[in-house]
């Protein structure tokens, strides 16, 4: 009679969509999955909103630029930078420095540093929200970057990189296959807010397009889902 009475209780937990011993199982792998170490978080300097330099002075003036001289750049720059590139400009509605469609903000912006005053070498992730980054390598790349991009040594010789990066599944989840059209059309509106801006603190840049997307991914050790579309090496013109 036992028998029949746990027989008739382990099927009514089944029809009552209990989880099997199977998935409980996997539910508690899940759970004591180890966290991730945190990273080093360096605030950055707050970003200027008014400059010295008119905005169609900066257009007129404004060139790719491949040849820099062997300075350190400073840390408000690179805070300028970044800013420029997708900074908050407002708090309330988190509207950034470049528009993006939907306001989903799919690009992640890495900077790989090589010679800046009070900021180590190494590689870091662009926080927007907290204007802050965080340290995901000390390895110096800056080589093995202009490697990745068919041997354009003049990144390995820029005091600093930025890699624009994005996440498609951001952007194609909503707009499907237009969404790709929409991402590169952001990214292209970031870069030009670093170009214009680096003019404007009397740096070089230039867009570069041309690199091996694994090598790049390897070198910055990027999480999973991320593309790099951009590489922008940044220093004190020649």
């Amino acid at each position: 009679m036992k028998k029949h009475i746990l027989l008739f209780i382990f099927i009514l937990g089944l029809t009552m969509g209990y989880p099997s011993p199977c998935k409980a199982k996997d539910h508690n792998i899940f759970f004591n999955d180890k966290k991730k170490p945190s990273r080093k978080k360096i605030d950055l300097p707050a970003p200027k909103t008014e400059g010295s330099t008119s905005l169609e002075k900066v257009l007129q003036n404004r060139r790719s630029v491949r040849e820099y001289r062997n300075k350190p750049l400073a840390l408000k720059d690179i805070s300028q930078l970044l800013w420029a590139a997708q900074g908050i400009t407002d708090r309330q509605t988190g509207k950034r420095t470049a528009p993006s469609a939907g306001a989903l903000y799919p690009l992640e912006i890495y900077l790989t540093v090589q010679n800046c005053k009070n900021l180590s070498p190494g590689i870091y992730h662009y926080l927007p929200r907290e204007h802050e980054i965080e340290l995901t390598s000390k390895r110096t790349v800056n080589k093995r970057l202009a490697q990745g991009a068919l041997g354009q040594m003049f990144i390995a010789r820029a005091a600093i990189n930025l890699i624009i990066t994005a996440d498609y599944s951001v952007t194609t989840s909503k707009y499907t296959k237009k969404g790709i059209t929409y991402l590169h059309m952001e990214a292209g509106h970031a870069a030009q807010n670093v170009y214009l801006q680096a003019e404007s603190l009397n740096l070089g840049t230039v867009s570069v397009g041309a690199f091996e997307e694994e090598k790049i991914k390897n070198t910055l050790n990027l999480p999973q889902g991320l593309t790099p579309l951009y590489i922008m090496p940044v220093g004190k013109p020649r």
